[in-house]
């Protein structure tokens, strides 16, 4: 075998491997979305079924935390990449012997860790809130306002070093030759500046979004008593989960595909377009353009898998029953179950297997189970009857020490007389008074 032939083979399954690593997770939680189990699994696979995204929609909480978490992310987007543009700005303004200075200072929050960000953002704005005598209602007492001040305080540094760098490829001649024609340095930044910072402005934009929307650490402290979808989705996995949240990931993986997908298909139209003016054929333009969208563009090819996917899908849930699997499956259960035998777990095993309780006898001679409340395993000392009889006869110095007689000869019953003998006896009382009086 030659040394090529071997390297692409181990290229090959080195890359089989890493996407494998990658996407293997997100394809077994996209699978577990459309399966009838209860508990988001593969295996065993029950039934087909599209329930848990219904599920997902009539989820009040998850809904508003994905409502809180898109307005926050929002938010963020605006401040963060205000801040950023002009953080990156005045880096190229700055003395540069203070240059590595200033860098260091903006881009500090990036180090700091987001439970010590949170933490310090609802001090802060507690400590004004209670300076300017602001009640619990007000902004700075708002768990949204907060989480948005307290993602931007890092997200911004983010941005700023997408400006930063698309900044470093500007050539400020192109400034200095506007103001020199005239234009005022407002023309000029929104003119020439601004234009060619707008794939950075999309970039910074995305990233901003991104990592508001998945954030965690600063937003559990700032967000006080409202909710956003990573909290939710914190609380769901502590509590126990159902398929609805892989039906949520299927959804935000499509969304993002889709605009991956959006995002080259558009790319590869602006390189169209600059070749398109090397063809005068217009046949071989239409030609070039078909091979253009679909030779070496995995978007497109992907797009096309996913259009035949869906369609795919409506095809088989119209000829699908999931209603008539499950009962299917619940009868499968019930077979495997009646061949294994009862399972001392379930409540009808329970019932089944639970013993019965000994009959106790009433000392009459008779073999009749005694069913007074009171009886069971410790004897009569629960029996309500015991209060009667102490009430009936009251214990005296002679007939509880020495077993004195009454009219009929029989020893009188002590209430507290049971399988533990004497030791609820009130008359114990009086004869260790009585011993201790003697002694």
């Amino acid at each position: 075998m030659k040394s090529s032939t071997f390297l692409s083979i181990f290229i090959g399954l080195y890359l089989i491997i890493f996407f494998g690593y990658l996407f293997g997770p997100l394809i077994l939680m996209s699978m577990t979305a459309f399966n009838s189990s209860e508990f988001p699994r593969v295996s065993p696979w029950e039934c087909f079924t599209l329930e848990w995204f219904d599920v997902l929609a009539r989820d009040d909480a998850l809904i508003t935390g994905l409502t809180n978490s898109l307005i926050i992310a929002g938010g963020v987007v605006v401040l963060s990449v205000l801040i950023g543009l002009a953080g990156a700005l005045i880096l190229t303004q700055v003395w540069p012997r203070l240059r590595p200075w200033y860098y260091t200072i903006v881009i500090s929050p990036i180090l700091v860790p987001g439970v010590v960000l949170g933490i310090s953002t609802l001090i802060f704005w507690d400590r004004l809130g209670t300076m300017f005598d602001a009640r619990y209602d007000s902004v700075f007492y708002d768990g949204i306002f907060l989480t948005i001040i307290g993602q931007s305080t890092f997200i911004s540094a983010y941005c700023m070093l997408v400006f930063i760098s698309r900044l470093q490829r500007f050539d400020p001649a192109l400034e200095e030759a506007a103001l020199d024609l005239g234009a005022t340095h407002t023309q000029t930044f929104r003119k020439i500046l601004l234009p060619f910072l707008y794939p950075a402005i999309g970039s910074a934009a995305v990233l901003a979004f991104l990592a508001s929307f998945e954030n965690y650490n600063t937003t559990v402290f700032t967000v006080i008593d409202q909710s956003t979808l990573t909290t939710v989705l914190a609380s769901k996995v502590r509590y126990g989960i159902n398929p609805s949240i892989s039906s949520l990931a299927v959804i935000i993986v499509a969304i993002t595909l889709v605009g991956a997908i959006a995002h080259e298909a558009l790319r590869r139209r602006e390189q169209l377009k600059i070749e398109r003016g090397e063809i005068t054929d217009s046949s071989s333009a239409a030609a070039n353009k078909m091979q253009g969208w679909l030779s070496g563009n995995p978007a497109m090819i992907l797009l096309m898998l996913v259009f035949v996917a869906g369609l795919g899908t409506v095809w088989f849930g119209s000829q699908y029953s999931p209603n008539q699997c499950k009962v299917d499956v619940r009868l499968q259960k019930e077979l495997l179950q009646q061949r294994q035998g009862p399972d001392i777990f379930s409540p009808q095993g329970g019932e089944q297997t639970q013993p019965q309780a000994p009959a106790i006898p009433d000392g009459s001679g008779s073999g009749a189970s005694d069913t007074n409340p009171g009886r069971g395993t410790f004897g009569d000392v629960f029996d309500p009857g015991n209060l009667e009889e102490g009430e009936g006869a009251a214990p005296s110095g002679e007939g509880s020490s020495g077993g004195g007689s009454g009219d009929d000869g029989a020893a009188v019953q002590s209430p507290g007389a049971s399988t533990f003998g004497d030791v609820f006896n009130p008359g114990n009382l009086e004869e260790s008074a009585g011993t201790g009086s003697q002694e």
